[in-house]
């Protein structure tokens, strides 16, 4: 039987790094290690074993920091989240240019189909594909598939229409 304290020494270092690449903030990463081992704590008795420890405790620690941004982000629309998800804001003149991408982009998601769109909304939202996959019932790199294409049509219709800079 494994221990919380054993379980916390071998992993602990595994799941800072991985909270490090997530938030890019090794004070906030310190501070969610703690709380995803106090989660897991909570859950030990119901891990059944169907991935590995490692994998379990990632899980805990993604949900830590949804859960912290959650709670401490501003409010950001979903038209700010669009307009991030396909245009690197350093390629942009200005945010009117930007505003017209995060438009157009909402606009080619509504005549996708519902699959389609509801993948990209949530990767736009941040939703892992591990996520979005037992939300639709489908494989991740079905979903990483589903995104990917959607993502790729949707440039050639802005580059098309001259709404995207290179």
């Amino acid at each position: 039987m494994l221990t919380i304290k054993r379980i916390y020494e071998e992993y602990k270092q595994d799941v800072f790094c991985y909270l490090i690449s997530l938030t890019n903030n090794p004070t906030l990463s310190e501070d969610l290690v703690s709380e995803t081992f106090l989660s897991a704590i909570k859950s030990l008795p119901k891990f059944r074993g169907d991935s590995s420890i490692k994998t379990w405790l990632f899980s805990i620690a993604r949900y830590t920091w949804y859960d912290y941004l959650r709670k401490n982000k501003e409010e950001i629309s979903f038209e700010e989240l669009a307009q991030n998800y396909l245009v690197d804001k350093a390629n942009l003149e200005s945010m009117v240019i930007k505003g017209e991408i995060a438009d157009k982009v909402l606009a080619l998601l509504e005549k996708e189909t519902f699959k389609t769109s509801d993948i990209v909304k949530m990767r736009i939202e941040g939703y892992a594909f591990y996520d979005i996959a037992i939300k639709h019932g489908i494989s991740e790199s079905s979903a990483r598939v589903v995104d990917f294409r959607a993502k790729k049509k949707i440039r050639e219709i802005l580059e098309k229409e001259g709404l995207k800079d290179e």
